[in-house]
């Protein structure tokens, strides 16, 4: 799921690429990440034709303007469009279609059936979009004419898809609940079994996984470096670029005083996208803002909420739900056992299952400040608790058992 606000619109210039070249891993190669060339792109000159064994797209709006725009995406996306204006009616195509976008004038779905795939509004909506989403279920969102290019390649990969990976966000209840910690460790985990494991830094303003990591030294790109990078992003050349510590790849803000160049949604959806075909298991430490929420909660697959065992850390998990996508969640309750508030209680007062405890170690805040989260990370206690988060993921993964 993702806030995808991609420029420009097919009509108007390709999605770019990244080349298959491997990069230098320095600092700094973001910006030679891209190169022309669109899915269901055509020859200058040829005619666009529908392909008559393509799948077909059902859109289901009553506005034209958001119609004439969607019938463009689709033809650069090589797909067939059957629009239809009443939910209703669309009832009888909703099934058979390959896609299935619903327009932001609409408010309910036929009884039965799927989620939409994409909800698709138009610039000026504002967060009114992500909530309507959140209530019809719709998978990601598509703010156009700026998500023209997300929306056409989404379309194209849609009729063959690729193997995917799994996106699983953590992001805490509350503030200092150890969402960080709790995602450095689930992909240690994961890497120990031969997961191949990205995990990524998705709050710009957190100081920088990499601190914790103790990996500020460690070559290969940071977020400013992609910066200019968009449309698709080749899978491979993104994970050679990346750095690696403790068996796994990962994306992080620099751990620095420096201001950085900033990453928008164009940014963050096309790494996302490439991530996902690059990786078994993406971790992404998402950040409790309101702007990386959006910018990576609806992308992930999974959520996962770090809540301490405190009533108000649960009363503020519970408001924090509101701001969640659609998609399945479940708790890390962070506490010993024995705590005065259980899991079970903590489950009741969210609404979430508890799907594992996180342990409360001695030192482990200053081993995140001195970046020895890993050395933490090998105790029988944490592997247990990522033992348990990974079981959860049996069956999307290729997990082993932990030792």
């Amino acid at each position: 799921m993702s806030r995808h606000q991609l420029s420009p619109s097919p009509s108007d210039q390709p999605s770019s690429h990244l080349s298959r070249a491997r990069p230098s891993p320095a600092r700094g190669a973001g910006s030679n990440m891209a190169a022309s060339g669109a899915p269901g792109s055509r020859q200058p000159g040829e005619a666009w034709l529908p392909d008559s064994a393509a799948a077909e797209v059902l859109l289901v709006t009553g506005y034209d303007f958001l119609q004439g725009e969607v019938e463009q995406i689709v033809a650069a996306a090589g797909g067939q469009l059957r629009v239809v204006a009443d939910v209703a009616d669309a009832a009888r195509y909703w099934d058979a279609a390959a896609a299935v976008l619903v327009g932001s004038d609409v408010r309910e779905l036929p009884p039965r059936r799927r989620a939409p795939a994409v909800l698709v509004g138009l610039n000026g909506e504002g967060d009114s979009l992500w909530h309507l989403a959140a209530a019809l279920g719709a998978e990601r969102v598509a703010v156009l004419p700026d998500a023209a290019a997300w929306l056409a390649e989404y379309l194209s990969r849609s009729r063959s898809p690729e193997a995917g990976g799994l996106v699983l966000g953590i992001t805490g209840g509350c503030g200092g609940a150890g969402a960080t910690t709790a995602a450095i460790w689930i992909a240690q985990a994961a890497a120990g079994l031969g997961v191949r494991v990205l995990l990524v830094d998705g709050d710009p303003w957190g100081g920088g996984l990499e601190l914790a990591l103790a990996a500020e030294e460690t070559p290969g790109l940071r977020w400013p470096d992609l910066a200019g990078a968009s449309g698709s992003i080749d899978p491979e050349q993104l994970a050679d670029s990346l750095p690696i510590v403790g068996g796994f790849s990962f994306l992080s803000w620099p751990g620095s005083r420096d201001r950085t160049a900033p990453v928008d949604a164009t940014t963050a959806g096309g790494v996302l996208d490439a991530a996902r075909r690059g990786y078994e298991l993406v971790v992404v430490d998402i950040g409790r803002g309101a702007e990386p929420v959006q910018l990576f909660a609806w992308d992930c697959d999974r959520l996962l909420v770090v809540v301490p065992a405190q009533l108000k850390a649960a009363v503020a998990t519970a408001r924090l739900l509101h701001e969640l996508p659609p998609v399945e969640a479940a708790l890390l309750v962070r506490g010993k056992a024995g705590a005065a508030l259980d899991g079970g209680l903590i489950a009741d007062a969210v609404g979430l299952p508890v799907q594992g405890r996180v342990p409360e170690l001695r030192g482990v805040t200053a081993a995140g400040e001195n970046g020895r989260l890993l050395d933490l990370g090998k105790r029988r206690s944490v592997r247990h608790f990522a033992a348990s988060v990974l079981d959860l993921l049996d069956g999307e993964i290729p997990v082993g058992d932990v030792p």
